[in-house]
């Protein structure tokens, strides 16, 4: 961690302990090295960097790419090795950078969703964190959090003290379907990106906290 994201890392820690008196389950899980997909269910801005709080190793963030265009914001958000993405968090760009970053042995979080629920309840996975996986080779974990949208969903104007929580999954390979997207139909290849994509989304409703 570079000292800008170390400074950022204790702050956030000191506030999900405090404020929403947080628990982390099964950060063991999450390799300590190398390139690893964190992909979460959304449900608050509290999302980010609860997932990232909850480890011991820097990770990479998505943030829009209008965000870098204010220097003292944009030079903020590259020490804490954010990438810019379009406001539909996809596009060549984005992609590239992403890709590279794994490659790299980073760490990123991806948010299968897309955006942030309206209701709480977890939402269908969009294909592009499919298109993601299958282009990488680095694994994917499956994360959820709890209690974020009580704290600070869509509605709720300034944080709640409610407690939250978040949970890191046992890490998966989709080595079949990652080999078969390497020579398959345009067709096919869309329905691997969805399998993919639900599979992740399925691994994340299964957990449960504790």
């Amino acid at each position: 961690m570079n000292f800008s994201y170390r400074c950022g890392w204790l702050f956030f820690r000191t506030v999900y302990a405090t404020y929403f008196r947080w628990r982390v389950y099964g950060a063991e899980n999450v390799p300590v090295t190398g390139g690893v997909i964190l992909a979460a269910n959304h449900a608050s801005f509290l999302d980010p960097p609860l997932v990232g709080s909850g480890l011991k190793r820097d990770i990479n963030y998505l943030a829009r790419e209008s965000l870098f265009r204010f220097p003292l914001v944009g030079a903020l958000l590259r020490s804490w090795n954010s990438v810019p993405v379009d406001r539909d968090g996809g596009g060549a760009k984005g992609l590239k950078i992403i890709l590279g970053r794994l490659l790299d042995g980073a760490g990123i979080i991806l948010f299968p969703e897309g955006t942030r629920t309206p209701d709480g309840k977890l939402q269908p996975a969009r294909a592009g964190i499919g298109l993601v996986v299958a282009k990488s080779n680095a694994p994917v974990v499956p994360v959820r959090v709890f209690g974020t949208f009580e704290a600070y969903g869509r509605n709720v104007k300034f944080p709640r003290p409610k407690r939250i929580a978040v949970k890191y999954g046992t890490p998966m390979r989709f080595e079949k379907l990652r080999a078969e997207a390497k020579d398959c139909s345009k067709d096919r290849l869309k329905q691997i990106y969805q399998e993919i994509a639900d599979e992740i989304m399925a691994a994340i409703a299964a957990l449960h906290e504790g």
